[in-house]
């Protein structure tokens, strides 16, 4: 291959041509390189919700156990009413 300066040379001439597109080529392009960055940022924002979602899972999980282990400490006596000054 090295050898084949004639190849080389044809092919650097066709590779640095510019490749010539039709308008409507052009639009169509550029219309679907801002959808690809439009479904990136869509992915971006799903990724930071689903994060912010597992997030609250975790605490209303851990809410209910503290939940389940106070009235088990608490027996079957029911659950204790605490009294605000401001409502009585």
């Amino acid at each position: 291959m090295h050898r084949a300066e004639d190849i080389l040379a044809e092919w650097d001439a066709q590779v640095a041509s510019p490749v010539l597109r039709a308008p409507g080529e052009v639009q169509r392009d550029e219309t679907i390189a801002e959808l690809r960055k439009q479904l990136r940022e869509a992915q971006a924002q799903a990724a930071e919700k689903e994060g912010k979602l597992d997030a609250l899972v975790t605490m209303t999980a851990n809410l209910y156990a503290d939940n389940l282990a106070l009235k088990k400490r608490l027996g079957r006596k029911g659950v204790a009413v605490l009294h605000n000054e401001d409502h009585e």
